[in-house]
């Protein structure tokens, strides 16, 4: 099936991002008795419950203490294991960005740090329990690649590709279940490479994350029922960009819109922005997410819809830039 083929009904629903984390990293365990998972309470809510069950010895507890959690987990690192730190985004990378900053990062252990519930994934919890500030806070901080995968295809790939790697990773997942927005058998995931997930030449979205769907849902429904022809992109790598990509953007000088589950401030958004400013392009754009804002309470599609990051706020958004 050609990837400009594909229709909403033949999308395949699959599972929670955070799902597939786990059973990848149980997979990749099996094989591989040096990867060990650290976590801060949160194995359940990381999905790591059968994890623990069979590889006892491949699992370390510390309990709710985030900054332990980064500090063990490096100290593991140092020490020759491929070593996975799970905890609530919002709590990995505000709690313990210290330990990250210098335990992970500065002292370039290779611990691969997993943010689940991510963005807005814990709703009513509130702004406490939202991580909106992970990719601005991360990527002022050097020796860190900074991953957000769309779908399960992406997921699986990402965390194969993280253990394989020496460097320190930080990966964030979400709670809802997510399609497969391209054939499994397309093997098309790199590190610093966007995935084309829609084709159009009329504008581009680059959306990173949960925001691909509803940006790949306004894009088709700008086909079926306006004939514009948009492109979307999966910028699954915040960190390293796509710069090649954004290259050949500023060359067409179409509109583009950035779509992201994070503030305006400091994520994917200005990193695009900024590359492109500085390089003299002269399209359109806009970012869309989160205003500097405390954020509503509400679902993650209610916290969408509030802000313009559903299907219908990105869609009207779009129309308005190809005016």
């Amino acid at each position: 099936m050609e990837l400009d083929k594909i229709e909403e009904k033949d999308l395949q629903m699959g599972l929670a991002n955070q799902q597939v984390f786990a059973e990848t990293l149980e997979a990749l365990a099996a094989e591989d008795s040096s990867i060990i998972a650290v976590t801060s309470d949160s194995r359940g809510s990381g999905k790591l419950v059968p994890f623990g069950q069979k590889f006892p010895s491949q699992m370390v507890e510390v309990g709710i203490a985030e900054q332990n959690l980064v500090g063990v987990a490096a100290g593991l690192a140092s020490a020759g294991k491929k070593t996975f730190a799970i905890s609530p985004a919002c709590f990995l990378t505000a709690r313990a960005l210290e330990q990250i900053k210098n335990d992970v990062a500065y002292s370039d252990n290779p611990v691969k740090l997993v943010g689940i519930s991510a963005g807005v994934s814990y709703g009513a919890l509130g702004t406490t329990h939202h991580s909106l500030h992970d990719f601005a806070v991360l990527r002022a901080i050097n020796n860190i690649i900074i991953l957000a995968p769309a779908d399960n295809y992406e997921t699986e790939m990402a965390v194969r590709l993280a253990a394989s790697l020496d460097q320190p990773v930080y990966m964030r997942f979400g709670k809802k279940n997510m399609p497969f927005l391209q054939e499994e058998n397309n093997q098309n995931f790199e590190i610093g490479k966007g995935r084309t997930v829609h084709q159009g030449d009329d504008m581009t979205i680059i959306a990173t994350g949960e925001t691909v769907y509803p940006a790949w849902q306004a894009a088709r429904a700008l086909r079926e029922d306006h004939d514009r022809q948009v492109k979307v992109i999966s910028m699954h790598s915040i960190k390293p960009l796509d710069t090649r990509i954004l290259d050949e953007l500023a060359l067409a000088g179409k509109p583009i819109i950035t779509v992201e589950e994070h503030m305006v401030n400091g994520g994917m958004g200005e990193a695009c922005a900024s590359y492109l400013f500085q390089k003299g392009a002269k399209n359109p754009f806009c970012i869309m997410g989160i205003p500097d804002e405390y954020t509503i309470t509400g679902s993650q599609l209610e916290i969408f819809a509030h802000y313009g990051l559903s299907k219908e706020g990105i869609m009207a958004k779009a129309k308005s830039m190809l005016k």
